[in-house]
């Protein structure tokens, strides 16, 4: 039954309790592939990485690249997973024009690292506790491009394209046991989920994590049960979801749809569905098959991985400060709220403001501006803050001239302005738009002159004691110096002429 009407979410929620269950592919970021030596480097012509091994060619051997071995060890540690003692590469085996052995090498039932748990930090401070049930090393597939139709996929495509430069690149799929008890926040445990995984990866140093780029996909599968029961339902699994934003809104649309077919007595088809960014909708895409269709069996060219204990213990030892307990740490550091630090997160931000103090910034001046200035721009603009032309040692000098008198806060904004436009650093925007604060006494002096001279009422009711009043003065003598001036000196020197105490 085909259903494109959707309950809204709150009926839905009302009636059903959604299950999920979350498969994040990460390619790792070795120099070679996983199972041969062709280089992994990207936008490469198309073909010119591939050997007879990634190729699959008859008589061609595999040899199991190390340091994906290591990066997957890894990531079941920082995950809280066994890792295991022995473990095997399997070939899953299906006919797919972009993998041309027409298997994949994976790992079935004995992976590499089992069982852990991963915590999540939901927007309003909830811990929300992810349990892992695997990671498994694989290679990846190569890329299809289908040419002549109007949406770039197969259907309706004259021809495709096949590019296997990224056939045989390493992967660590990383599968979750099923998440229950989220409730109406499920696609927002979703998203905090793959969110708090790319910022695990990233701090591992095992692959860029580059959703936009492919390098770390998830698959959202999702069933609805009537509240009450136990039993899970029919599930859907929407592939290869590439944004953070994506993931959210695929959980709650495949809620909606999955509510809707049910509620009008329909049967939910266990299938894979396809994402649309544009709408945020899915469609169908093929019926999924259960494992047993893959026809798994022990890859016969491969010796078993036996990682000993005490390489495992050592990388235990190496790994580095996980995102949630350096996010702790720099929370304390920093002086912030919980809301804030969430605030800090949600911008992206965290590592442009680390990276600003060690550039010689104070902690809050580099949150000052990073949360403020910068964060209106990227808001403004469409683009994230790390995507903006500014570098954290150039928010650093920024910081530095106001602290050392050089610019005030609007100068300084000026400054940010001429760095992001690309008219050059901090010190050359300031040299050619001639923004320092003007700190010359004489010239500050006969600017407070002028503007006590042609202010006779307001410099009288000073001298009578309204203090208050010395702030017309002020926004006078900035004015005339076209806000150059040190507003605390030039009320000063006010006063001092006016013979009041201030």
């Amino acid at each position: 039954m085909t259903v494109t009407d959707l309950v809204s979410y709150e009926d839905a929620l009302a009636s059903y309790d959604p299950v999920m269950g979350l498969e994040v592919h990460v390619e790792l970021g070795t120099k070679t592939k996983m199972f041969c030596g062709c280089s992994t480097e990207l936008k490469q012509d198309a073909n010119s990485q591939t050997c007879p091994v990634c190729l699959g060619l008859p008589g061609a051997l595999p040899v199991v690249n190390e340091i994906g071995v290591e990066s997957a060890i890894k990531i079941g540690l920082a995950l809280n997973c066994e890792i295991a003692e022995w473990c095997r590469f399997a070939r899953k085996n299906y006919f797919y024009p972009d993998m041309p052995k027409n298997f994949q090498t994976s790992q079935y039932d004995e992976p590499i690292a089992f069982d852990g748990y991963l915590d999540v930090q939901l927007e309003d401070g909830e811990v929300f506790r992810v349990h892992i049930e695997r990671a498994h090393m694989e290679e990846d597939t190569g890329k299809s491009t289908h040419v002549g139709g109007a949406t770039g996929r197969i259907q309706g495509a004259s021809h495709s394209l096949l590019d296997y430069n990224r056939a045989g690149i390493p992967l660590i799929e990383i599968v979750t046991k099923p998440i229950e008890g989220a409730g109406a926040r499920a696609p927002e445990v979703a998203r905090a989920y793959v969110a708090e995984l790319r910022e695990l990866i990233r701090a591992l140093g095992v692959s860029e994590a580059r959703m936009e780029m492919g390098q770390m996909r998830c698959d959202v599968n999702l069933s609805l049960r009537p509240n009450g029961t136990e039993t899970f339902g029919t599930r859907s699994e929407t592939k290869n979801v590439n944004s953070l934003r994506s993931v959210e809104r695929a959980a709650r649309f495949e809620i909606q749809r999955h509510a809707a077919v049910l509620s009008s007595g329909g049967t939910v088809v266990q299938e894979t569905r396809h994402f649309h960014e544009e709408d945020g909708s899915t469609t169908a895409g093929r019926i999924k098959d259960n494992a047993e269709d893959y026809r798994y069996f022990p890859e016969p060219d491969l010796v078993p991985v036996a990682p000993a204990r005490e390489w495992v213990e050592e990388l235990r030892k190496g790994l580095p400060e996980l995102p949630r307990v350096r996010r702790n740490r720099l929370k304390e550091e920093w002086g912030v709220s919980e809301h804030d630090m969430q605030s800090i997160l949600n911008a992206g931000a965290v590592d442009l403001i680390v990276a600003t103090t060690d550039a010689g910034a104070p902690s809050d001046q580099a949150r000052k501006w990073w949360m403020g200035e910068l964060a209106r721009n990227a808001n403004e603009t469409g683009r994230g803050l790390d995507e903006l032309p500014i570098t954290p040692a150039q928010v650093a000098r920024v910081a530095e001239l106001v602290a050392s008198g050089d610019l005030n806060d609007k100068l300084a904004r000026q400054v940010i302005e001429g760095v992001l436009a690309g008219e050059g650093d901090p010190d050359t925007v300031v040299e050619k738009r001639g923004l320092k604060v003007v700190s010359d006494e004489g010239a500050l002096g006969a600017a407070v002159d002028e503007a006590i001279a042609a202010n006779g009422a307001i410099a009288d009711k000073i001298r009578g004691g309204k203090v208050a009043a010395a702030g017309a003065l002020v926004g006078a003598v900035m004015k005339a110096t076209r806000g150059q001036a040190d507003a605390a000196r030039v009320r000063e020197l006010i006063l001092e002429k006016l013979g009041v105490q201030g």
